[in-house]
């Protein structure tokens, strides 16, 4: 989707918010007067000042195939090994040397692709105040010089003195640009020259130079290196459900934990059934996760007041049809095929798993269409295809089958409490609780009609016990909230 992009002031540590005030804030206009007419010194930022985008983002971004790049940079994410070699500000020399390493054309992609950023993206009203001043700037930023060279070649200032951060070296990129500048210029020149920036990071420099300007250029964007590439659970996570744990509380530790409680008892691989599970988890909500786009989207257009999170209007979140149902697809037959490991895989399991998506995809695309009044009835059915989808696939046990019944009935419960209430938030309808008392009571109808025999194996105790788990908050606020009215205290006299 294509919406408002974030400067970097704002990407890097509270998204949303304003950057902070200095005493050195200019505008632009004052800026590129400055710069044509100062006499002295004059330093010039790069990323988001003479280069309207991040050059290191914009090199990363460059990376092909996208996919695999944006998964090896996501498994870096959590690995965090800057940890060890400084904390955050090495964290781009880890990110580049990977994709240096692993994805070496990059650099020859690069070199062919700035010609073209650099006319989309350079600060040309700056870039020509520059070319009037009566000597050349100099270039500083703590971006990596191979990357950054091209570009400024690119952008006409070829003859402008560049300092710059080196390939694999952490040590630039802790110290900073003062210390590069320092290192790279005559003693004391800083005292009478004229530094432009964006950054709030360049603080030390802005403080060193006898006329510092900082400035946030109106067309400067942040942009994230291949945020182009879809990741199923990136808009969940960041976008319908941010600053939260959505996808391990209410994905994997509730849809995922009945999937596998209610079917692993008839396994005869369990470790091969519990994979072949958690990929047909990813393959459906690559496909439910684009419903959730479609809801917001209709939400932004029709509704008068929209309920939408801030990111919503800010994120660089994929959100591309086809990359959804590319990974729906992909999973999906991977998933099937696990999961058919000792048996002949059958092309008719994969189409069973093909019209379950499209009937998923398909419901909540009419859901997201009707009045709010009329989607209560429409959301039971998405709760059961969350619930119940793999069933097409894979058995479940009787009672593993009531646990599903249940978890589609507490969150129908809620949400029709939510709509019927015609209030503007959520009210406590203490879902967990409402399943395990679904739970017991379809349990105990199954009991008198067919017997105890349905009780004789662990996935009966195994729900009940992970239902009473989740539950167990909700119980505690329950009982402890709960009065009874006959041994009320009374006013005395009364």
């Amino acid at each position: 989707m294509h919406r408002h992009k974030t400067c970097r002031q704002c990407e890097p540590t509270a998204m949303n918010a304003a950057p902070s005030a200095t005493s050195s804030d200019s505008t632009p206009e004052v800026a590129i007067a400055a710069a044509a007419k100062h006499s002295g010194l004059v330093l010039i930022d790069l990323d988001e000042t003479l280069y309207l985008r991040n050059s290191t983002e914009d090199f990363i971004d460059s990376a092909r195939p996208g996919l695999p790049a944006r998964l090896i940079l996501k498994l870096l994410e959590w690995l965090k090994p800057w940890r060890l070699t400084g904390g955050p500000p090495t964290r781009d020399v880890w990110r580049v040397g990977l994709v240096v390493v692993l994805f070496p054309w990059t650099i020859l992609y690069w070199k062919r692709r700035v010609t073209d950023l650099a006319a989309r993206f350079g600060n040309r009203d700056l870039i020509a105040g520059l070319k009037t001043s009566a000597r050349d700037p100099v270039i500083v930023t703590i971006g990596f010089k191979p990357i950054v060279s091209p570009l400024i070649e690119e952008l006409g200032l070829g003859k402008a003195k560049l300092i710059a951060s080196r390939w694999f070296n952490f040590t630039d990129r802790q110290l900073g640009k003062l210390h590069l500048a320092s290192e790279a210029l005559e003693p004391n020149s800083l005292n009478s020259a004229l530094f432009i920036t964006d950054s709030l990071d360049d603080l030390p420099l802005l403080d060193k130079c006898g006329y510092p300007m900082r400035v946030i250029w109106p067309n400067a964007r942040y942009v994230p290196a291949l945020s182009g590439v879809y990741l199923p659970g990136e808009y969940l996570s960041k976008v319908k459900r941010p600053n939260g744990r959505y996808i391990i509380r209410g994905v994997i530790q509730e849809d995922f934990a009945f999937w596998v409680l209610s079917t692993i008892a008839l396994a005869t691989q369990p470790v091969t059934h519990v994979l072949g599970l958690l990929i047909l988890l990813i393959s459906f909500w690559a496909v439910y996760e684009r419903g959730y786009v479609d809801n917001d989207l209709i939400a932004a257009r029709y509704e008068n007041n929209p309920k939408l999170s801030k990111a919503f209007w800010n994120s660089n979140v994929c959100t591309s049809l086809w990359q959804a149902w590319a990974w729906a697809l992909g999973t999906g037959a991977l998933g099937v095929f696990i999961l058919r490991s000792q048996q002949p895989v059958m092309w008719q399991d994969d189409a069973k798993w093909l019209g379950v998506l499209l009937a998923t995809y398909g419901c909540f695309w009419l859901f997201n269409r009707l009045d709010k009044a009329t989607r209560v009835w429409m959301y039971g059915r998405l709760q059961l295809a969350r619930c119940a989808a793999f069933l097409v696939l894979t058995p479940a046990v009787t009672i593993g089958v009531l646990a599903l019944g249940s978890h589609a009935l507490a969150r129908w419960v809620s949400y029709s409490t939510y709509r019927f209430a015609g209030s503007d938030s959520w009210p406590q309808t203490f879902p967990e609780a409402t399943r395990l008392l679904f739970f017991v009571v379809l349990t105990i109808m199954l009991v008198a009609a067919a017997g105890g025999t349905q009780l004789n194996n662990g996935t009966a105790l195994a729900l009940f016990a992970w239902c009473l788990f989740r539950a167990r908050n909700e119980i505690k606020h329950i009982v402890l909230s709960a009065k009874r009215l006959d041994r009320s205290d009374r006013p005395s006299g009364e």
